[in-house]
């Protein structure tokens, strides 16, 4: 029986999933970057989504207490997920590996990178704030979908229950990556168009965008539909139009990022659709990635 779950990448969505696990009486900890290492590292304040505020207490930890680790969840920006992977030099081999990041093309690394672990992928529409140091604010709450990226991983569906439970929500699909590319068709529209713009997501509902969204649905349904992938446009758009919705008063993460002057995952969300558009005309795609690499990210 599995005691402890491991976060790799201490951000506001990792700390969420900390409080959420904790809150259910399961031990968690959170591998911190060795520059946390010489401070003192307190309780974090959790502020849930019915505004109440509480001190959450995981144990801390760092790469190299990595021996210890009985399930890890990565949570760390897509760009860091293969070096901070990399410090983890005595993670156990039978260790399952779930990757819950943004974006996507890492996986195949991580497979190469760790070819014996258990290896998951996971989306979540869960969405989480930093409001200050050691402060974590829950700012939606959503669907978490797990799957198996190797053989190994498809044995570990029992990681579901004590998610759901913390969560609210979690299933397991054997074909994850059909639910990744449906997240990344959202992300590809709202991040860039938010980080660019500097507005929340809700305002991606105004008349002025109604031009820009529609060109850019055309070329990223016509990207993923290259991938395989079978929604019509018509279900893209509403499913994108839905989450704009939801989200109204959210800034996206790649605005954040922006705003923080920090790297932003665009080379894994608009560059993955890039790098898969071979001869398909995606101009709306190319400007924006070209925008935010121009902004800093």
């Amino acid at each position: 029986m599995m005691r402890e779950w491991t976060i790799l990448g201490a951000g506001a969505l990792g700390c969420t999933f900390a409080a959420l696990l904790n809150e259910q009486q399961r031990p968690v900890s959170l591998i911190l970057s060795e520059r946390h290492r010489r401070h003192f590292n307190p309780a974090f304040e959790f502020i849930a989504l019915n505004e109440r505020r509480r001190l959450v207490s995981p144990h801390y930890r760092f790469a190299d207490q990595a021996a210890a680790t009985e399930c890890l969840l990565v949570m760390t920006k897509a760009y860091q997920v293969l070096p901070a992977l990399k410090n983890l030099h005595n993670l156990p081999r039978h260790v399952p590996v779930i990757l819950l990041h943004n974006g996507m093309g890492v996986a195949a690394q991580v497979t190469d990178l760790l070819p014996h672990n258990p290896l998951l992928a996971g989306v979540t529409s869960h969405g989480a704030l930093r409001e200050g140091p050691w402060q974590i604010r829950h700012t939606g709450k959503g669907e978490t979908w797990l799957g198996p990226l190797n053989e190994q991983g498809k044995a570990f569906s029992h990681l579901l229950a004590p998610l759901s439970a913390a969560l609210g929500h979690a299933e397991w699909s054997e074909d994850i990556l059909s639910l990744q590319h449906r997240k990344l068709a959202i992300n590809a529209v709202i991040n860039p168009l938010t980080a660019c713009h500097h507005i929340r997501n809700g305002q991606l509902a105004e008349p002025r965008f109604a031009d820009v969204l529609t060109q850019l649905c055309e070329e990223v349904h016509s990207v993923l539909s290259r991938l395989g992938e079978t929604d019509t446009p018509e279900q893209y758009q509403r499913r994108l139009n839905s989450v704009i919705e939801l989200t109204a008063t959210n800034y996206s993460s790649m605005h954040q990022d922006l705003a923080h002057g920090r790297p932003t995952e665009i080379d894994y969300i608009t560059g993955y659709l890039l790098k898969h558009a071979g001869d398909l005309p995606v101009p709306v795609c190319q400007q924006l990635y070209n925008e935010v690499k121009k902004l800093g990210g």
